[in-house]
């Protein structure tokens, strides 16, 4: 008995040794990823994600969180020196009536603070967006003259922040900024325009923050593809001077220039060639007979009406300035030009009128002073003239300038003879009548104004043009 009780407990305990060996097999067997993290384990080589710990890294190597970024960097030290640069990016608009121009550019800051300054084997910057920008101090550059701006947030902030690890900073934004500019057109449109973009830190003075450009005239970079409809860009150059406010002290400020020359050929086409075409069809009056009262007038009335229109237009388009312009003098003179040759066919059909009333009275004069008479005898200082339209030699020399009328005779068969009169006129009013003949002869003879005119009017006008464009251009 006792033996069999000895074999069955051999049995029992080597049944019990195998299963705890099997259950340790087991167990090793689900534990084993846990255990490759131990030092030694051929598994604890496996590349660890960094993206896990790149947070508390960053935080850790900036610091951001351990120093107080309301502040400048080295507060109550000497003057943070804040380098700028600008690419100019477009210019996308001048107004000559708001008088202002909008610019887009990238506008880039370079300060060291070295709070920023982290300790790096590779001596790489790191790289954030705007989001980092507002936990740390940034220079508060503003646009001096400034009507209009904003940052680019499509589709995120247009915002760039570039740390180094000896704590030198770049930051970079996208800014679209529209200022004032002040223009003189006292010789538009053949004028030259300079505008300026000024830059200025708001807050701090020179003693604080000094602005400088970082790279001279060469921070200043423009694209070549820059171009505008009605100005050509002749350069962009860099200055920079100091500021003074009463109140708050002196301020460094930036400025970027840049000079623009309009581009004449659109005011060619569109003011000056009509202007001068409407001058020269009112001289078509010129040729025009003087009877013809409804050409004359109507073509002057339209030339007028039509200069006023072209005058409304080009000052519709431009600021009330209160000076005169380069195109006023063309226009204007241009006006009156046409205006005169309303005038002048005014005059010339107010003499034609006068004559012709002058004419109808000495006419009568003559028919109540002239009596047949049988013989010239007995009669001094008299004159003889044949009824036949035959003169002598001092029947014409005293009759010049007057015009012929034939005489009704009053008896039909007296046609045929051949009657003598004898016309008594006194010495003093003859030669007063020829004086006054010989010195109104050209204004009382209408077809030589308006032959003059044909000459003097173009001649006036192209001296004018000569003048005005060698001035101007």
């Amino acid at each position: 008995m006792p033996y069999y009780t000895r074999l069955l407990f051999l049995l029992f305990c080597l049944i019990l040794i195998v299963e705890c060996r099997k259950h340790k097999s087991r167990k090793k067997r689900w534990s084993t990823p846990a255990d490759a993290h131990k030092p030694g384990s051929p598994l604890s080589k496996k590349v660890v994600d960094g993206t896990k710990t790149r947070k508390v890294k960053t935080d850790h190597l900036l610091r951001v969180d351990d120093h107080d970024f309301t502040m400048r960097p080295a507060f109550a030290g000497p003057a943070v020196p804040v380098g700028v640069d600008v690419q100019v990016e477009s210019l996308d608009s001048i107004s000559e009536v708001d008088m202002d121009f909008t610019m887009t550019l990238y506008l880039r800051h370079y300060w060291k603070d070295e709070r920023l300054a982290f300790p790096s084997a590779t001596n790489k910057s790191m790289t954030f967006d705007g989001r980092l920008v507002k936990k740390i101090w940034v220079p508060d550059v503003f646009f001096v003259h400034s009507k209009r701006s904003f940052i680019h947030d499509t589709t995120t902030d247009n915002i760039m922040l570039r740390v180094f690890p000896d704590g030198h900073v770049l930051y970079s934004l996208r800014v679209t900024v529209t200022a004032a500019c002040n223009m003189d057109f006292s010789r538009f449109p053949l004028d030259s325009q300079t505008c300026t973009l000024e830059l200025e830190s708001y807050a701090y003075t020179d003693e604080d923050l000094m602005l400088y450009w970082k790279s001279g005239d060469e921070s200043l970079s423009t694209d070549d593809r820059i171009s505008l409809s009605q100005f050509l860009i002749q350069k962009f150059h860099t200055t920079s001077r100091l500021a003074f406010y009463s109140s708050t002290g002196w301020y460094n400020r930036l400025y970027i220039n840049f000079t623009l020359r309009r581009h004449i050929f659109f005011f060619l086409l569109q003011t000056y060639f009509p202007a001068t075409l409407m001058v020269m069809l009112s001289w078509v009056s010129f040729w025009i007979d003087r009877r013809a009262v409804p050409a004359r007038v109507s073509l002057g009335i339209t030339t007028v009406l039509t200069m006023s229109t072209i005058i409304t237009g080009v000052n519709a388009s431009m600021p009330r300035v209160s000076y005169i312009k380069a195109v006023d003098i063309y226009l204007w003179v241009s006006f009156v030009f046409v205006f005169l040759s309303v005038l002048e066919y005014a005059a010339v059909n107010y003499l034609t009128t006068v004559r012709d009333g002058k004419d109808r009275k000495l006419r009568e004069k003559v028919r109540d002073q002239s009596q047949p008479l049988p013989c010239t005898c007995g009669m001094s200082h008299a004159r003889t003239m044949m009824l036949d339209g035959t003169y002598s030699e001092a029947d014409a020399n005293s009759l010049a300038g007057y015009t012929r009328a034939p005489m009704v005779a009053e008896d039909s068969s007296e046609k045929q003879e051949r009657m003598v009169v004898h016309l008594s006129l006194d010495n003093e009013s003859t030669g007063t009548k020829k004086k006054g003949i010989r010195s109104f002869r050209i204004i009382q003879n209408t077809h030589a104004i308006d032959t003059y005119s044909r000459m003097i009017f173009p001649g006036a006008y192209i001296f004018f043009n000569l003048i005005y464009w060698s001035v101007y251009c």
